[in-house]
């Protein structure tokens, strides 16, 4: 077919009036500006009943629920939820009843080991890579590598360890760090590790059996803290590849041994889109039984806003 060039014909289009059209936003789903003084909750109700607003109540709603019903609330952490100095207000959460397990991967050990101990972490990559310092503060390597080794010989996973060896040292920053506050608590917490992705493995202390030992038996605590999360929360803050990783085989478990997760909630929360935590925390693990939501924005923005509200 030879196509020329010639107007569409538009005199038999057809419309419809407006006030019949299904729409998707209305005026009483608008944002209403706040009077001087207004507290949290006013905050909550002045924003828009839209798209993300309208989800981060949903999830706030979860939590708050779960809390009062007695489910469980289960935490994964990337390390910079730890390293923008937000352990506060998770220790605070903690304190609440807000959560009811906590899951790291291995920077975010280390950089609530480094506060607890020294009250700073974060190292500067850029300046010390070059020199060949990078990742080679003493203590971090030593003391971490040898509470894993040991609670590795005892039985113990590596969250286990790394809290109960800070719990017996009582460091100086203890009231700063998440590990401390769920050894005082008594909160689980695992940690989830890839061999040679963290900075203690560069050290020669560094056991691979002693690490991967301790490190499976927390991928076993964590699939019964995931058996427990019918009609509770999972909440995906800031891990991009490896707990959302460690999240659906823990799922895919519980769904093999017939456990039910009806009516759970995920939820992931991350300064960008990426697709595993899409995939496999707000996706695949909700089909058919729950509901996931995916909420954009700055841990040390997000976080205390999302505690202010519970």
């Amino acid at each position: 077919m030879k196509l020329t060039y010639q107007e569409f014909d538009l005199g038999g289009v057809r419309t419809y009036p407006l006030a019949g059209r299904a729409s998707k936003v209305r005026h009483d789903d608008f944002a209403r500006p706040l009077d001087k003084g207004a507290d949290v909750p006013a905050f909550l109700a002045s924003l828009p009943n839209v798209l993300a607003a309208a989800d981060f109540r949903a999830v706030v709603v979860a939590a708050q629920q779960a809390r009062d019903g007695g489910r469980a609330i289960v935490w994964g952490l990337g390390a910079h939820v730890i390293k923008t100095g937000l352990g506060p207000v998770l220790i605070d959460l903690m304190a609440r009843g807000f959560v009811s397990a906590i899951a790291l991967n291995g920077a975010g050990l280390i950089h609530d080991f480094e506060v607890a101990i020294a009250g700073a972490t974060s190292e500067d990559v850029d300046s010390v890579l070059g020199p060949g310092q990078f990742g080679m503060a003493e203590e971090t390597g030593r003391d971490l590598n040898d509470a894993i080794a040991a609670g590795a010989a005892a039985g113990r996973g590596l969250g286990e360890s790394a809290v109960a060896s800070l719990a017996a040292r009582q460091p100086p920053f203890a009231h700063l760090s998440v590990l401390c506050a769920a050894a005082r608590l008594e909160i689980p917490v695992t940690v989830h590790v890839g061999i040679g992705t963290d900075i203690i493995h560069m050290h020669p202390s560094a056991s691979g059996e002693a690490i991967g030992a301790a490190s499976l038996r927390d991928f076993r605590y964590f699939t019964s803290f995931v058996a427990n999360l019918a009609g509770g929360v999972y909440l995906n803050w800031g891990s991009a590849v490896v707990l959302p990783e460690v999240f659906l085989k823990a799922v895919a478990l519980v769904r093999n041994r017939g456990i039910s997760l009806e009516g759970v909630t995920t939820a992931n929360f991350d300064f960008l889109r990426h697709y595993r935590p899409d995939t496999n925390v707000v996706r695949r693990p909700v089909a058919g039984v729950g509901r996931g939501y995916a909420i954009t924005g700055h841990h040390e923005l997000m976080l205390p806003l999302f505690a202010a509200a519970l």
